[in-house]
C-alpha cells in the first residue's frame, strides 16, 4: 500500500471513528406499517374484476408542434417538423389522452420501450380533468 493510499485510509478511519462517536444523531423512531383497512367483499372484489379488465390506450408523446394546412401539405418523405420539446428531454406517458408520467425512452431487445422517471399524483390527474 502506498503512503497516498495509507492516508486515504487513516483519514476514512478517522472520519468514521468521529462519525460513531458523535453522540448528538438518534436513530428516528419509525411506526409500524399495518393494513387497516376491512377486506373487500366478493361484491365489491366482482366491481374491481370488471373496471381492471378495461382496455385502455397508452402512447408516449415526444412532443407537439402547430403548422398551417399549407404548410402540412408541403411535408414529403425527409422533411423535418420541429417540436416544441429539446432533445433529452423526458416524453409525456398518456392514457387515453391524459398524462400519467414521464419517462425516457429505452431499447429492450430490439424494440422501444419507456422508462417511467415521474409519475403524475393522482390528485394532479384530477384536477387535469375538470
Amino acid at each position: 500500500m502506498s503512503n497516498n493510499d495509507q492516508q486515504i485510509a487513516d483519514d476514512w478511519a478517522a472520519a468514521l471513528a468521529e462519525q460513531a462517536s458523535d453522540e448528538g444523531a438518534q436513530p428516528a423512531p419509525l411506526e409500524e406499517l399495518t393494513d387497516e383497512s376491512a377486506p373487500i367483499g366478493d361484491d365489491e372484489r366482482r366491481k374491481l374484476d370488471t373496471i381492471l379488465d378495461i382496455p385502455v390506450t397508452i402512447s408516449m408523446e415526444v412532443g407537439r408542434t402547430q403548422i398551417s394546412i399549407r404548410n402540412l401539405l408541403q411535408l414529403n418523405q425527409g422533411s423535418v417538423v420541429e417540436l416544441d420539446r429539446v432533445a433529452g428531454e423526458s416524453l409525456d406517458v398518456m392514457v387515453n389522452g391524459t398524462l400519467i408520467a414521464h419517462g425516457e425512452v429505452v431499447v429492450v431487445n430490439d424494440k422501444f420501450g419507456i422508462r417511467l422517471t415521474d409519475v403524475i399524483s393522482q390528485t394532479e390527474r384530477i384536477k387535469k380533468l375538470r
